[in-house]
């Protein structure tokens, strides 16, 4: 049984390797190639990474459906994972549980074949070169995935055979010192280039940046996130709400590297409310929460407690312009478009998520097409990397304020810089909200709740529909557990603790 499901899965691989639904080449997909007869040219290499890439396309890993995972925390709510919020999660609980772990290891497994055969090929020495380095960038991000939710995994750097299939995880200070070490390559590799669609060094120097962060490596974190700030090669864009439609997102100046859609055959799917435009449209899909409206300051800087502009009847009035650039409240999402196949009893908090939806597509239905890239780095993302690992190495000096004032006063935000003489504690918490305002819907809270060990004390603090409350226990919850049908294939993998 072990060897079937092995050897069915490393043919699916080769199979899909080169029938891309999305290409990062700019051209259509080309007919399927078996393995024999590839990897002999340059053109053979080039496709081989389009199908690399490709793994990228999946909807509930790694695109716009990683920006449900905010409603595992408490700015979002998702209907997709309501039992996660709620505590219940079992090793055969599937969904995004498994979904993440197989995901990522079909990417890790494509990664290994392209690496295992692309010095067969007769090509460019500099091309290939930088092909390799772009796989290993991609190989280091599927291990980091892995990483921020299971803790230590296996360590896959080969194609995968049955005796591979069957080895012990290694502990998360080895996956992550072999994360490392595949960006060194990569960044030694990849092109000092602005970013057009393939991974380029300032791609690897952020998923640097964001691994060292992670695991509390401050001043490495700082200094590898000022090499993208002082080569000068990225902007922050002047329309915050435009970066994340499609027609600001070509040579847009902020991104760094994002999942990419080509229409008319490499479209979001059509059949999922995790396509771009339907998360906004499909009253299930992801709701911010009143906690995360209320996050937003008013245009004084101050917190709505505090702030005299602050109008409880009209909550988007005088606030910080991301707010109506990221969420939408439903009297006036409903005056444009009727929710998907829902009826008003459906809609599960006040708002629904304006972040990236295109109101040129409306109405909506399961029909909608959508091109829009996922962002996955963009520059200010990494001003507030380099501000929290700055403040944290070393408390706030001017840098750390510059880098975070930059980001308020993006064109169109322009908020008020932060009151000078902060401490470290007070300049950690002004980053750590502003990271809430600045990227949220972007599926990246629950992962900043869990890094900074708050997640036990703020999401119970969630009350979902229905008067349900969250649950986090701090003995299990930070770690996801290993799908019961890894364990049954691998004996030698070792359940998470609390499973």
């Amino acid at each position: 049984m072990k060897k079937k499901i092995l050897i069915s899965y490393i043919g699916l691989l080769f199979l899909f390797l080169i029938s891309c639904q999305k290409n990062y080449l700019d051209k259509n997909p080309t007919d399927q190639i078996s393995g024999p007869t590839f990897w002999k040219t340059e053109t053979d290499v080039q496709m081989g990474l389009t199908g690399v890439y490709n793994t990228m396309s999946n909807r509930a890993t790694f695109d716009h459906g990683r920006r449900l995972w905010d409603g595992l925390s408490e700015i979002a709510y998702s209907k997709q994972f309501p039992n996660i919020g709620q505590g219940i999660i079992e090793t055969t609980s599937g969904n995004i549980i498994s979904n993440i772990y197989t995901d990522c290891y079909a990417g890790i497994s494509r990664c290994n074949i392209f690496l295992a055969n692309v010095d067969n090929a007769t090509m460019n020495e500099a091309n290939r070169t930088v092909a390799k380095g772009e796989v290993l960038f991609l190989r280091a991000y599927f291990y980091f995935v892995l990483t921020e939710f299971y803790g230590g995994v296996p360590v896959y750097l080969k194609p995968p055979t049955i005796e591979s299939s069957k080895i012990a995880q290694s502990t998360k200070d080895v996956v992550v010192n072999q994360i490392l070490a595949d960006l060194e390559q990569a960044i030694t590799a990849l092109p000092d280039n602005v970013y057009t669609g393939h991974a380029v060094k300032a791609s690897a120097l952020a998923l640097k940046t964001q691994v060292l962060m992670h695991n509390q490596k401050w001043a490495d974190a700082a200094s590898t996130a000022n090499l993208i700030i002082a080569s000068g090669k990225f902007s922050l864009y002047n329309d915050y709400q435009k970066m994340f439609l499609k027609s600001g997102q070509n040579n847009n100046p902020e991104i760094i590297f994002s999942v990419k859609y080509l229409n008319p055959t490499a479209s979001m799917p059509t059949t999922n409310d995790q396509n771009a435009d339907l998360i906004g449209a499909h009253a299930h899909t992801l709701t911010p929460t009143q906690q995360f409206a209320d996050a937003f300051e008013c245009t004084d800087g101050l917190p709505i407690t505090q702030s005299p502009l602050y109008d409880p009847t009209n909550q988007f009035k005088n606030r910080d312009p991301r707010m109506k650039y990221t969420i939408i409240d439903f009297p006036t999402f409903n005056a444009k478009a009727q929710p998907i196949g829902e009826t008003g009893e459906s809609w599960l908090t006040p708002f629904s998520c304006e972040k990236a939806v295109n109101w040129a597509n409306a109405p909506y239905s399961w029909a909608t097409l959508s091109d829009q890239d996922y962002i996955v780095f963009r520059y200010a993302q990494v001003l507030l990397m380099y501000a929290e690992c700055k403040n944290e190495a070393s408390g706030p000096d001017q840098s750390v304020y510059n880098a975070i004032n930059l980001v308020r006063a993006r064109p169109g935000v322009n908020m008020p810089p932060l009151p000078a003489g902060l401490n470290q504690s007070a300049m950690r918490d002004r980053i750590r909200h502003e990271r809430i305002v600045e990227l949220g819907m972007e599926g990246l809270r629950y992962w900043d709740l869990k890094r900074w060990k708050t997640a036990e004390t703020i999401i119970p603090t969630v009350v979902d529909p229905g008067g349900i409350k969250r649950k986090f226990d701090p003995a299990k919850h930070y770690l996801f557990p290993f799908p019961q049908s890894e364990m049954d294939i691998n004996p030698n993998l070792k359940q998470n603790p609390g499973y």
